[in-house]
């Protein structure tokens, strides 16, 4: 298993840590492992911003979604000025 210091930690932030681990009945180690593990899953869960468009829309909910459209790239042409 790996381990890691945090240093720096705000002293009431630690006193909440040291609280609420208490209450818990665990170690604050174990908190912060917990906290650490339920913030991972939350974002995991997150929908990327396509598959919350498909949430609302598309066929399934009676919109018809076209493709985009493609446009191929052309280089500007210009004419030359000592043709004039």
């Amino acid at each position: 298993m790996s381990a890691i210091t945090v240093r720096g930690i705000d002293p009431d932030d630690k006193s909440w840590l040291r609280c609420e681990a208490r209450r818990s009945g665990v170690s604050m180690a174990e908190f912060v492992r917990r906290l650490i593990h339920e913030k991972r899953r939350e974002a995991e869960r997150c929908l990327k911003p396509s598959e919350a468009f498909m949430r609302y829309f598309g066929r399934r909910h009676g919109v018809e979604l076209l493709p985009p459209e493609r446009h191929a790239y052309r280089p500007l042409l210009f004419s030359d000025e000592a043709e004039t």
